[in-house]
């Protein structure tokens, strides 16, 4: 992508990765991903922030050389992961005189990982600043998001904070700022699901430390940047929040269609108490729409016959999953089937240590489900709907939008009470429609 500007010296010399579908081996990218990098002219020196992914450093090489940046003074370095910090032995090869302005412990891990040499460092400190002339840098250091050594750059004359992962989005797109809205916010939930949802009590506190700042821009290394900033800022404090929503997500497997009955008759139980049932068919689901509903569910439930004793093994990478990603569910509990035996409750209760929730009365099924299973699955959908009847989340027919985001939903509306989630809002982005919201 070519350079564009954001303010005056103030560039964007990212790039698209137009088709990459997976990330660390792990997370699909439907949508693609970008390696966003930013260049400041000052009067007296000219800083690059952050560089890109080590496969598209010859890019971002591309666009310093279109703008005509023959000097560089400073390579600043917000994370030392390698789709943000990959290319900078290659800037420093093309840019001899720079140096990498990072902290301590970033530094370390760059030393570790890319064999930069310790004179090319320059470490701050905490909230300190650089200045380039008539433009100053300051860095506010927020270990756990999602590193411990990450840090925010924040440029004080234009208001432009560079938060690095923070705020991003696995989106490529040619947009240089958010355009279509419920894209971007689906795309920016599915981000922080993935990545920072185990961090979730650290953003708390980062972001209650932002607010000390006037922020214009928000520019981050995923995704495009934020003109309004208020937009992701409010997303952010929604999705750390501890409310829950009155939602159910049903992870399962199903070798036989046993488990699936079950599931099935659940999801129908669930719906007439007036909950949100969010199922998953684990072989085929894709894991970062199921860590995405994870961020609101109040409750867990997953569905799983018995193998080798045991859960099945795909229920077992999801449960594994949702320990690691430490959503803030309330509760949780198992249904699913069995042949002679096994230690599946007890299996599936030992792995979940993260997840500070009630366990409820599980329904395992011996073979096919017969009648006293499908009351076992009634019985529990009733306690379900007790338990968030006392946590007061509002049943799927009296759902209502705050003025910026859908409460069901969570995509930009207008405000105005719903009394139907079918009905579109007319102050919606367009598309919305596909998102199942208004």
């Amino acid at each position: 992508m070519m350079p564009r500007e954001i303010k005056p010296n103030v560039t964007a010399v990212g790039v698209q990765h137009w088709d990459r579908r997976l990330f660390d081996e792990l997370i699909p990218l439907p949508e693609g991903t970008s390696y966003n990098a930013y260049l400041i002219k000052g009067s007296g020196k000219t800083a690059l922030i952050d560089t890109v992914e080590t496969s598209k450093g010859n890019l971002l090489i591309e666009n310093l050389s279109k703008l005509g940046v023959k000097q560089l003074d400073y390579v600043i370095t917000n994370h030392a992961e390698q789709d943000h910090s990959g290319s900078i032995p290659l800037v420093l090869k093309h840019y001899p005189m720079a140096k990498v302005v990072t902290n301590q412990k970033c530094k370390e891990m760059l030393m570790d990982s890319l064999m930069v040499p310790d004179e090319k460092f320059i470490v701050v400190k905490d909230r300190e600043t650089l200045s380039l002339g008539n433009k100053t840098l300051e860095f506010i250091f927020a270990p756990w998001v999602h590193w411990p050594e990450t840090m925010l750059t924040y440029l004080k004359e234009d208001n432009i904070l560079f938060p690095c992962d923070l705020f991003g989005s696995h989106l490529a797109t040619s947009d240089l700022y958010v355009t279509d809205e419920p894209l971007v916010y689906r795309a920016a939930k599915r981000y922080y699901a993935e990545i920072m949802m185990p961090f979730r009590n650290h953003i708390k506190k980062h972001l209650e430390a932002l607010k000390e700042y006037k922020i214009d821009i928000i520019a981050a290394s995923h995704g495009p940047v934020y003109n309004k900033p208020e937009f992701i800022l409010s997303a952010y404090r929604d999705w750390v929040a501890d409310d829950v929503k009155n939602q159910v997500v049903i992870p399962y497997v199903s070798m036989y269609g046993d488990t699936k009955k079950m599931v099935d008759h659940l999801i129908d139980c669930l719906v007439k108490r007036g909950i949100n049932a969010k199922p998953f068919d684990i072989p085929r689901t894709d894991i970062g729409e199921l860590a995405m509903e994870l961020v609101d569910a109040a409750t867990i439930v997953i569905g799983s016959p018995t193998v080798l004793a045991g859960a099945h093994p795909a229920i077992v990478t999801a449960v594994y999953l949702a320990n690691a990603l430490r959503p803030k569910a309330r509760f949780a509990t198992v249904i699913g089937s069995f042949g002679w035996g096994g230690r599946m409750i007890d299996q599936i209760k030992s792995m979940v240590p993260n997840l500070k929730v009630e366990l409820l009365e599980p329904v395992m099924a011996k073979g096919h489900p017969r009648d006293n299973d499908f009351k076992s699955i009634e019985k529990l959908a009733d306690t379900i709907a007790q338990k968030h009847k006392e946590l007061k989340l509002a049943q799927l027919e009296n759902v209502s939008f705050n003025p910026m985001y859908c409460t069901y939903e969570g995509v930009p509306g207008c405000g105005s009470p719903k009394k139907s989630l079918n009905t579109l809002c007319p102050e919606m982005a367009p598309g919305l429609s596909e998102l199942g919201g208004g």
